[in-house]
C-alpha cells in the first residue's frame, strides 16, 4: 500500500479524471511553486472506477480556481488547514477564460495582435461551449465529462 503523508497546510485536488493530473500540474503552474507537490495517478475509485489526486501543502491563493473549474470543474477542491478539511470547494465553469485556449481563426485579430489577450466567453454550459470575443469562434472543451 502506497502512503503519501498528510498535509498540514494546503489543498487537495480530488476526483481529477484518470490521466489529466500531469495537465492540471502545468496548467496550474504547480512547477513553478516552492512547494510539496504529490500526485497519485490512476487511485481505484469507487464513484469514477480510476482517479487522479494531487495534494500541495502551500496557500490555497496560490490556486487559479477559474483555470482548474475550465479543465474540469468537477473536480473537488479540499482545503486543508491544521491537518483538517476546513472547506469542501465546488468548481464551476469559469464566464470567462483569460490566455488558457489559443483562438484558431487564422483571420482573429488575436492573430495579428501578438500581445493581445485570448478571452473566450461561455456561451454554452451545458455543452461547454466557449467563444472568442473577438470572432466568435467556437471552443467545446475536449476534456468534458458526459
Amino acid at each position: 500500500m502506497l502512503n503519501i503523508s498528510g498535509i498540514h497546510e494546503g489543498f487537495v485536488l480530488d476526483h481529477i479524471q484518470a490521466g489529466m493530473s500531469m495537465r492540471i500540474y502545468h496548467d496550474l503552474k504547480l512547477d513553478e511553486l516552492d512547494c510539496t507537490v504529490a500526485i497519485i495517478k490512476n487511485a481505484k475509485s469507487s464513484k469514477m472506477g480510476k482517479k487522479d489526486i494531487i495534494k500541495v501543502e502551500c496557500p490555497i491563493e496560490s490556486l487559479d480556481l477559474d483555470i482548474l473549474g475550465f479543465i474540469d470543474h468537477n473536480i473537488t477542491v479540499n482545503v486543508i488547514k491544521h491537518d483538517k478539511i476546513v472547506e469542501k470547494m465546488e468548481l464551476r465553469l469559469p464566464k470567462q477564460v483569460k490566455n488558457v485556449i489559443k483562438c484558431k481563426n487564422p483571420r482573429c485579430i488575436t492573430s495579428i495582435e501578438q500581445e493581445l489577450d485570448h478571452i473566450f466567453i461561455l456561451a454554452d454550459s451545458a455543452k461547454e461551449v466557449y467563444r472568442c470575443k473577438y470572432c466568435e469562434e467556437k471552443y467545446i472543451n475536449p476534456n468534458r465529462r458526459r
